[in-house]
């Protein structure tokens, strides 16, 4: 049963009933594969995956920020790295302190709906405390994408990807 507003009570508005987080389970190389031969040629967990013994990606959180709004807009996204980049990773990965490392060097691995051809764009990413996933910053380009990291989105631009995926799905 529906709730009666009292007189006189102000409506509130919940900003945050927009989705604020989207992604991919697996990086865009796991869709091109056959269902039937990905279990042969992916191992893959919530956040790290390996196609083919040779190919490394970790996933990451690209964050937005929204202008006059206090959190992140957030894709969830794959990188891959180098062997040497992925194997440091791992050796980094359960220990207190990894943020300190240096950023490493990836490339984008997911094709996102709302934007131009975001497969490869180059990326660093920073690794964050135990138990926070790494944060993926785009390089400086004229990408759509790489301005809205830097520059921020209105809430608005939030209910428009909203709508965009929506339509994708």
């Amino acid at each position: 049963m529906k709730r009666r507003r009292k007189s006189g009570e102000k409506v509130q508005m919940h900003r945050f009933a927009l989705p604020l987080c989207y992604g991919s389970e697996a990086p865009y190389y796991y869709y091109e594969v056959a269902p039937h031969e990905r279990e042969e040629r992916f191992h893959l967990t919530s956040e790290l995956c390996v196609m083919d013994d040779e190919h490394y990606f970790i996933r990451g959180c690209l964050e937005i920020p929204i202008i006059d709004y206090h959190e992140n807009f957030i894709w969830t996204v794959w990188v891959s790295l180098s062997k040497e980049s992925y194997d440091e990773v791992l050796e980094k990965w359960d220990e207190r302190g990894r943020e300190n490392s240096d950023p490493y060097f990836g490339w984008l691995s997911v094709e996102m709906p709302v934007y131009p051809e975001t497969l490869n764009l180059k990326t660093n990413v920073h690794i964050r405390e135990v138990g926070t996933a790494p944060y993926v910053e785009l390089e400086p380009t004229e990408h759509p994408l790489a301005i809205e990291q830097r520059n921020g989105i209105t809430l608005e631009r939030v209910k428009e990807i909203q709508e965009m995926i929506q339509r994708h799905s």
